[in-house]
């Protein structure tokens, strides 16, 4: 979980559109519009939204709310009308006033965050109710979530739909395949048993031949989705020591502290974790990921190793400001996320005021209120579980064949932009 929407990812994407597979959402830099294209007035941030309009708009949302900012109605109302007439969303809808068709790439990832955003927003049942009825109905038989319908199952995916889930008010563990499966077991089966400087991550896929790979992202993502948590967490000062339960059948409690043992490990030297070099990159000398370093955050904070995030939260002060400022709305919420699940002043991070950075990204908000730590939507589900039907479905693999070539060419030039736009 970067920025969301990572050059890895969109390469993943491209790959995924040609072979009916996906990947996660994570964020990268985005194109910068032509001048020609007026974005909507209601949408944060002024990059090209083609992969992230809707990710970045509810992490803007989860952000502010945490702060006591209530968003502007014409930035709910646009965040609204993206969604189809089955409750799903796509990454971004530039012309809402068509249905959505056979033909739209329906994304669990902006879905899931959509409903986060909506919960603490409050209200919106409807809108709520519709998306996770959606989710709920493209669950794979291994109990979890690619990245769009149908897709392998991927840790990010699945972490970001059960945390969605979760803040609607679900019942994980009655949320069940044919064969008993929930969406806590393919985390599960992504857990890289202890032992080896690896122990205790997630991968974010199987590889080829079944062999897992730890992936910080993924780790991160995971953290949260064994213990059942939403984007947004909770400041928890509670301190717990770390360390790696060995062995198969792990709980997912015990998964999650398993991961958050990984991430304290990962970030203890430099307090920060790094970018994998690019696909046949000659320039191999580490990044910092800023991204994925708040992300590691929040994760830790929410296993209750806040002091194992103290040194990632300094680093994030000193370094992430001119980052957050090239990458937008999506970023500045990330940081703030961080902030407010360790205890620290998004309104003073290292003299910067993320929050005021956040809200300039958009149209100015409604209102601006002291928030309230201990303030909750209380928000629950209340309709029976049952899928809507209608005709907003995933379309064929042939589509997603001929568009393959298109989404390739512009993940490609996101790829050539992540790494100059990451580096501080």
């Amino acid at each position: 979980m970067t920025v969301r929407r990572s050059a890895a990812t969109l390469a993943a994407i491209a790959t995924v559109l040609c072979a009916a597979a996906a990947p996660v959402a994570v964020a990268a830099p985005s194109p910068t519009p032509s001048p020609s294209v007026a974005l909507p007035s209601g949408l944060y941030g002024t990059k090209d939204p083609t992969y992230d309009g809707v990710w970045r708009q509810s992490l803007a949302f989860l952000a502010q709310r945490l702060e006591g900012v209530t968003p502007a109605k014409e930035s709910v109302d646009w965040l609204i009308a993206q969604q189809c007439g089955n409750g799903a969303y796509a990454a971004y809808r530039p012309d809402v006033s068509r249905p959505c068709t056979g033909k739209t790439v329906l994304d669990t990832n902006a879905t899931a965050a959509a409903v986060q955003a909506f919960v603490e927003v409050g209200g919106h049942r409807d809108t709520v109710n519709n998306s996770v009825r959606w989710l709920k109905s493209v669950q794979n038989e291994d109990g979890g979530w690619g990245y769009i319908a149908g897709a392998p199952s991927d840790a990010n995916s699945t972490s970001l739909v059960i945390g969605a889930l979760a803040r609607q008010g679900q019942r994980l563990a009655d949320i069940t395949t044919p064969d008993g499966k929930t969406p806590y077991s393919p985390l599960l089966a992504l857990a890289i048993p202890c032992g080896g400087k690896d122990g205790g991550a997630f991968a974010y896929q199987p590889d080829k031949a079944g062999k897992l790979a730890a992936n910080a992202d993924a780790t991160a993502a995971a953290v949260l989705g064994t213990m059942g948590k939403a984007l947004a967490v909770g400041n928890n000062a509670a301190t717990k020591g770390t360390s790696c339960h060995p062995g198969s059948g792990l709980t997912p409690e015990q998964a999650a502290q398993n991961g958050a043992h990984y991430l304290a490990n990962a970030l203890a030297t430099s307090g920060h974790l790094d970018l994998a070099p690019m696909p046949g990159a000659t320039d191999t000398t580490p990044q910092p990921d800023v991204g994925n370093t708040a992300d590691a955050v929040v994760a830790l904070s929410a296993a209750g190793h806040q002091d194992k995030a103290a040194k990632a939260v300094a680093w994030l002060k000193k370094n992430a400001g001119p980052w957050a400022e090239q990458n937008g709305p999506a970023a500045y919420a990330q940081l703030v996320l961080a902030a407010h699940a360790t205890g620290s002043d998004a309104r003073d991070f290292n003299g910067v005021n993320l929050v005021d950075r956040l809200n300039a990204t958009g149209p100015a908000p409604a209102a601006v209120t002291t928030p309230d730590p201990s303030a909750d939507t209380g928000y629950e589900a209340t309709e029976k579980d049952q899928v809507h039907s209608g005709d907003d479905v995933i379309g064929g693999v042939w589509w997603f064949i001929g568009i393959g070539l298109v989404v390739a060419a512009a993940a490609a030039f996101l790829i050539s932009g992540r790494r100059k736009n990451r580096q501080l």
